[in-house]
């Protein structure tokens, strides 16, 4: 046996199915540990033939997955959780790389559906499997501790990573979020690991990063700024830290900290796919300022990088149409389209310049996608702009 698949769950009906189905002719077999579900979730994966085990949930997910591991038979272990799917196009390059004699590790790209950050991230989701290849830490688990502590001993084995996206992840969005209280429970579990380990700079990074994001700057700014302070830290880190060190200095409207961190960020030596949210976060403060060579610059290069990154093209058409060169604008705000169809402010953004250069009908249609699309999230987005076309005696 070969691949084993690995996951925890609680309370995954609406999406276990979309997560089995994804690895069903890639992994040998499924193994499942269930912390507690109260629905349909152990039935759902008995029916996609995984095997599923009970673990009562002790508040540590490193504990939850190494005792999934414990029931794992095949050679090498893919982790997933019920939000994500395994790419299909990434499977033969899966199936090439696990079969190397000198692999312990093979990272994989995962990508943020929805996050409103950074788009991209690099996950140590597929190893051997070995008996002192162990997650660590409570929340934010991961192999990486105990593989250093391999290598170490034996510098044979050898760490790669995929080049291509691996996973989508559908976890970051808002309401996602919101209805499992992720925010409070990483927060406890985060605190609790770094009152013992103060000078973990990952540690520092994940909680920073979340006190960041739930609106205590101060605090999120004093632990990043400490995790880089920490000694010797990896190139990923060093950019998370930098990276979201930008985004609490720009919501402190310190623009220029918020511009050094993001320039540090990109300078670090990580994939590249990594740096977009960087790109992105700077080319928004050199629009901002009214720098849009600047801006156009730091955009083109995130899109150098991801020709598909919608937000690129849709800033990127925001920056040429402050310029005045509207045609260019309205060809980015179309890619961004062509890219997400149900990317609101493009819709609404292509209906503006359209009008400006006279296509009245197919400002109008582009205006009523993005009335129609705004509707689903942002209503009053959606009323706002539907008054504003009757007062301009439009519709």
């Amino acid at each position: 046996m070969n691949l084993t698949l690995c996951m925890i769950v609680k309370n995954e009906e609406a999406t276990l199915s979309r997560t089995l189905d994804s690895v069903k002719g890639v992994v040998d077999e499924m193994v499942i540990l269930d912390t507690g579900s109260g629905d349909c979730t152990r039935e759902i994966a008995r029916e996609s033939g995984a095997r599923v085990y009970d673990f009562e949930w002790c508040d540590d997910f490193a504990a939850a997955r190494n005792e999934c591991l414990k029931h794992a038979q095949g050679e090498w272990i893919l982790v997933l959780d019920a939000d994500e799917m395994l790419v299909p196009e990434i499977v033969p390059q899966i199936k090439q790389a696990i079969k190397g004699d000198r692999l312990l590790l093979i990272n994989l790209i995962r990508q943020e559906i929805g996050a409103s950050q950074s788009p991209y991230s690099l996950v140590s989701r597929l190893f051997r499997n070995r008996p002192n290849l162990r997650f660590s830490r409570p929340y934010h688990a991961m192999v990486d501790d105990s593989v250093a502590e391999i290598l170490q001993r034996e510098p044979q084995w050898k760490i790669v990573s995929l080049p291509d996206v691996a996973i989508y992840h559908s976890g970051y969005h808002k309401d996602a979020i919101a209805a499992k209280g992720k925010f409070q429970k990483a927060q406890a579990a985060m605190e609790r690991y770094i009152a013992y380990y103060p000078n973990d700079a990952y540690a520092c990074s994940k909680l920073g990063a979340l006190y960041v994001e739930s609106g205590q700057l101060q605090r999120g700014i004093n632990l990043l700024t400490k995790g880089l302070t920490t000694g010797t830290i990896d190139d990923s880190i060093v950019y998370e830290l930098n990276y979201h060190l930008g985004i609490a200095y720009r919501q402190q409207q310190q623009f220029v900290k918020a511009k050094e961190h993001y320039q540090a960020a990109i300078n670090t030596d990580v994939f590249p796919a990594l740096k977009l949210g960087a790109y992105n976060n700077l080319g928004n403060l050199f629009k901002d300022e009214g720098d849009l060579k600047s801006a156009e610059k730091a955009y083109k290069a995130a899109l150098k990088i991801d020709p598909n990154f919608a937000a690129g093209h849709y800033n990127l058409g925001l920056t040429l149409k402050a310029a005045g060169n509207l045609s260019d604008a309205i060809a980015y705000y179309r890619q961004a389209i062509k890219i997400d169809p149900e990317h609101a402010e493009a819709h609404q953004n292509l209906a503006v310049a359209l009008l400006k250069i006279g296509k009245m009908p197919e400002s109008l249609a582009e205006f009523k996608r993005a009335i129609a699309l705004h509707e689903q999230r942002r209503p009053f987005e959606a009323e706002r702009l539907r008054r504003g076309l009757q007062e301009m005696g439009l519709i």
